[in-house]
């Protein structure tokens, strides 16, 4: 077992509502063939179903999740100061940096159209268990029929968008609308599944929120991979 994956940090940390998606009855329920041909012990620890919570975290099929984008601990060089998330929507990856050239690299899905997707530095202004989902007015003004039912807002829960947690980017003292959050899909990690927020693994949402505090930087590079002002 290559160390990477065993110095995931199960338990330790290192030292430390806009998004376009649908809610889950409008989600298909199948999902692709599986994808991993062996079965790994440690991650399917990491991705077991989560007890304690107010409504079911289920277990991560595997199958369903290409490696790559399953949790670990990486070598990771950057300017930025441990405790900054770093997200790279064109590698499909957000990276919790870390002391000596290190970061928890957690696999992400995002925004299929670029004009919704924020680029840039930000703060966790906020972070929420269970957050309530609400479609932005534009959401609701391009697909009617789709979001208009959702006007009001959808509680949090098993069949909530957000999934357990959520991060929201705020910048200048402004929501951005943009947010680190869960999901109902977890086979679309790794591809372009929404029009603007960042989607993680339920698990390593879960993981990631406990590990960074409010205030934290967030930066968000541009497709080239280098940081948008």
């Amino acid at each position: 077992m290559p160390i990477d994956r065993r110095r995931l940090l199960l338990g330790s940390p290192f030292l430390l509502s806009g998004c376009v998606t649908r809610p889950a009855p409008e989600l298909s329920s199948q999902s692709p063939a599986g994808r991993l041909d062996t079965f790994d012990a440690d991650y399917a620890s990491i991705y077991a179903a989560v007890d304690g919570e107010p409504f079911p975290v289920p277990a991560i099929d595997l199958s369903e999740i290409e490696p790559e984008f399953l949790r670990r601990e990486v070598g990771y060089r950057t300017a930025e100061r441990p405790g900054t998330v770093v997200v790279d929507p064109g590698e499909r990856y957000a990276y919790l940096v870390g002391e000596g050239g290190r970061a928890i690299r957690y696999g992400i899905g995002v925004g299929k159209e670029e004009g919704f997707n924020f680029r840039g530095a930000a703060t966790i202004a906020r972070k929420a268990q269970w957050p309530r989902w609400t479609p932005t007015q534009d959401m609701i003004r391009r697909e009617p029929q789709r979001y208009g039912r959702y006007a009001g807002g959808l509680a949090g829960g098993a069949g909530n968008p957000l999934g357990p947690r959520a991060l929201y980017l705020y910048r200048d003292g402004r929501d951005t609308l943009y947010r680190l959050h869960g999901t109902v899909e977890p086979w679309t990690i790794g591809g372009m599944v929404s029009s603007g927020c960042i989607r993680l693994l339920n698990q390593d949402i879960m993981d990631l929120y406990r590990r960074v505090p409010v205030g934290s930087r967030v930066v968000v590079l541009g497709s080239s991979g280098n940081p948008a002002v």
